[in-house]
């Protein structure tokens, strides 16, 4: 079927887009492809920029070098016989400058078919031109792949969120941000795991799909293996998995994983999200403490130059040193307000959690009273680096027992700007402790607690064998990536959120 019918059946052709496709037809007809594959750069935006930026139009013309570089067309002005458009590539913008006289007029006609948008080649000197741009001086001009949709008008980017999350191809080209985040992005992960490897940990990869969802608490999705005919469940984090290495006699292991948890989406959460989860055996939680510290203010300076950095509207110190500390029940009082005798009497503690609001399940325990209290009243003061430790054993089911007090946990939470950012923990090594842990987790699955912890006793057994002492923490990339690109919405720093699917379209991806 001819192009022009193929894209009319589709029914959605407007003015715009049947232009655009009665050009793309007119290029066909004179021969010309419209996503051809033999064209080759072999320069980068950003390596003219960086070499030439300062060079003074004479020394420009004695240069007699030649350029081919590649990329979008994102401006386009025409003045009859010549024409200026701006070429973007992944490392930056440059002004192109076209004469018919040195593309011959032939060519010329052909060059002013190309629309914003399309993906052209570029073969071109340097010169300056008279209000002093760097400009590349184009002898040929080719495409390379047509755009048959036209970029947003006026090109600083979408206005509307939700069309930005769900057509991110489109984000990408027009708001130099969203590339900028994405790019800080990978710079934050690399800098990770430079970081961890320096320090001597093995990077590992853990399963995905497994029988036993483990490892934190939270509801996962489910699927089911045909040939095996058994259910399985997307991880919700690969924790035991990692652990089972520790008993295996790796005593540094990391994995930057994808996990999934089937919970609600919001400015800080979407169900798929990214985590860095490492172990270190001979260590604790204090140990951590320390080195999260001396990570985080690494990470900080590699993503941004320093190790402070602004955060909708607030400087964050990540210096290390600087870092709070406090007791989970320290922070209730001195953070929240509360004293101790209304948090550690049970009645005293259900009322205080209903007066501000929230829900009290029957019979639960007085441990998931105080965090809740805890994530009303302290987690949104805590806006520089706070280590909060000491959690109740009730809220840390895989947590090794504080040995002065059962009653709660060697386990820290880091939280930032308000927000949990990282969870630690002396590991359980004890596999009767273990055992007895997960039945009551258990209980909770079967009182109708859907986050409960499943029974997994091919972990117990593995801790039968002996796991040496540990600590092990979990660090939420995405949050990390928010602050130190100062974005409020975990979807601004994932490239493909999950999104309501779109009427008709059936595609709840973006």
């Amino acid at each position: 079927m001819p192009l022009l019918e193929a894209l009319q059946a589709r029914d959605e052709l407007n003015q715009v887009l049947k232009t655009r496709v009665e050009k793309a037809c007119t290029l066909l007809d004179s021969g010309i492809q419209l996503y051809p594959n033999n064209f080759s750069k072999d320069t980068q935006v950003s390596y003219i920029w960086d070499n030439y930026n300062e060079t003074e139009g004479e020394e420009l013309e004695k240069l007699g070098k030649t350029f081919r570089l590649a990329g979008r067309m994102v401006s386009l002005r025409s003045f009859g016989k010549v024409a200026f458009f701006h070429l973007q590539d992944p490392t930056g913008k440059i002004q192109v400058y076209v004469a018919r006289d040195d593309l011959t007029p032939e060519f010329y006609t052909i060059f002013k078919k190309y629309d914003i948008g399309d993906i052209v080649g570029v073969e071109g000197e340097l010169f300056r031109t008279k209000t002093d741009e760097l400009t590349v001086k184009a002898h040929k001009v080719e495409l390379i792949s047509k755009s048959m949709r036209p970029l947003p008008e006026k090109y600083h980017g979408l206005k509307d969120v939700e069309t930005r999350y769900r057509q991110r191809y489109v984000d990408l080209i027009v708001t130099p941000r969203a590339r900028e985040i994405f790019q800080v992005r990978t710079r934050i992960v690399r800098a990770l795991r430079n970081f961890l490897d320096d320090k001597g940990f093995m990077e590992v990869e853990t399963p995905m799909m497994q029988p036993i969802p483990g490892g934190a608490t939270a509801k996962p999705f489910e699927t089911h293996h045909n040939a095996l005919d058994m259910k399985l469940y997307l991880r919700i984090a690969p924790e035991l998995y990692l652990k089972r290495l520790l008993v295996g006699g790796f005593e540094k292991v990391y994995e930057i994983n994808r996990n999934f948890r089937n919970e609600g989406i919001s400015t800080q959460h979407n169900p798929e999200f990214t985590m860095l989860e490492f172990y270190w055996a001979y260590a604790n939680f204090e140990d951590l403490m320390d080195l999260t510290e001396e990570m985080f203010s690494h990470i900080c300076k590699e993503a941004t130059g320093d190790t402070k950095v602004e955060y909708q509207g607030q400087l964050i110190d990540m210096t290390p040193g600087k870092w709070f500390r406090l007791s989970f029940h320290e922070s209730l009082e001195k953070i929240g307000g509360i004293t101790a005798e209304q948090y550690t009497d049970y009645e005293s503690c259900k009322a205080l959690v209903k007066k501000h609001g929230e829900k009290v399940v029957e019979g639960e325990k007085l441990g998931k009273l105080q965090a809740k209290l805890f994530d009303l009243l302290v987690e949104p003061n805590l806006i520089q680096p706070h280590f909060i430790y000491h959690y109740p054993t009730d809220i840390s089911p895989l947590s090794r027992r504080n040995e002065q007090n059962p009653d709660i946990t060697d386990r820290f939470e880091l939280f930032i700007t308000g927000r949990e950012i990282s969870n630690a923990f002396s590991e359980l090594n004890d596999p009767v402790d273990q055992r007895c842990r997960f039945l009551e987790q258990v209980e909770e699955k079967d009182a109708g607690d859907e986050e409960a912890h499943f029974m997994d006793e091919d972990y117990v057994r593995a801790l039968e064998y002996g796991m040496p002492p540990a600590a092990g923490q979990g660090v939420g990339i995405d949050r990390l990536v928010m602050l130190l690109t100062d974005s409020p919405s975990i979807r601004e720093v994932i490239l493909f959120p999950l999104l309501r699917s779109e009427a008709g379209s059936g595609n709840g991806g973006a």
